[in-house]
């Protein structure tokens, strides 16, 4: 896997854009490193060779600070050049090697260490919510929260269930980065017009100064509305498709979350698809 988003030209024991003088000055810069040292270069001198006996040789803390550096080295190259990412599911299949390298090990000694979470139910919920399509209109949307859930519980988000307050309905809440978000799910046929979104953000207005709050609608925001319910909110947005592609390209949601959040700290959207936040050429920066 490594091999798939490092080289690009294969066979030539090549490693992304580098040359060997900016190879080495790469690992000096970043990580405190002598690449050029013999003791890399035991099974050839290629950068490629060199990378593989590196990752070989060190720790998983170190394996881990290396796979970042050279992830933001290759997200700027693809970004500056305009390139398509020629990787499938490329940081989905990254994230989860992080997550293998940083997670916690077992009481065993020299056990591997464990995953943050079951990988394998991401592409379990993706056919869950193929699944909650084909319901009956009035079992949807029931099963839609249900599923929502799920998947904050599989984020390790800390879930809530429904709760009602006087006069009001709260579809749940959960936390992200130690931050208490408030949850309104819809499973409309139609898009979400500025009333609804008005509507959660005046429930919002009503909480604590310092909760939040995600908008999930299956499907999806009339770009009117969005343009009438204005910018610099304390919601974001979310929309069935944005589910789905995430959980297909093997992005947690709670990756998703984040990302969403500092694009509107930053552009003041309340929405953007997981297909642009993601895309190598038009929101991963």
């Amino acid at each position: 896997m490594i091999d798939d988003l490092v080289e690009f030209v294969r066979g030539r024991g090549y490693v992304l854009d580098f040359s060997d003088s900016s190879f080495s000055q790469f690992f000096a810069a970043e990580l405190d490193v002598d690449i050029d040292d013999p003791i890399y270069a035991e099974h050839g001198g290629s950068k490629g060779k060199r990378l593989r006996c590196f990752l070989q040789k060190i720790d998983d803390a170190t394996a881990a600070r290396t796979l970042q550096a050279l992830w933001e080295h290759r997200t700027e190259w693809l970004t500056r050049t305009g390139q398509q990412d020629p990787v499938l599911n490329a940081e989905g299949r990254y994230l989860t090697l992080l997550a293998r390298l940083t997670g916690q090990p077992s009481d065993g000694a020299g056990a591997q260490p464990q995953p943050a979470f079951n990988w394998r139910l991401l592409a379990e919920l993706r056919d869950e919510l193929v699944r909650v399509e084909t319901l009956p209109p009035h079992e949807r949307g029931y099963a839609f929260e249900a599923f929502l859930r799920r998947c904050f519980d599989v984020a390790g988000l800390k879930a809530r269930e429904p709760f009602r307050n006087t006069g009001e309905q709260i579809d749940g809440s959960f936390l992200l980065a130690d931050e208490t978000y408030l949850l309104e799910a819809k499973w409309h046929s139609s898009p979400t017009g500025v009333a609804d979104l008005h509507v959660f953000h005046g429930k919002l207005d009503q909480k604590a100064a310092w909760a939040r709050g995600l908008f999930v609608s299956h499907a999806g925001f009339t770009s009117e509305g969005l343009t009438a319910f204005g910018s610099g909110k304390r919601l974001i947005c979310m929309d069935g498709r944005d589910i789905y592609d995430a959980l297909d390209r093997e992005v947690p949601l709670k990756t998703v979350l984040e990302r969403k959040v500092r694009r509107a700290a930053e552009t003041g959207r309340p929405f953007i698809p997981v297909r642009e936040l993601f895309d190598q050429n038009g929101g991963n920066r």
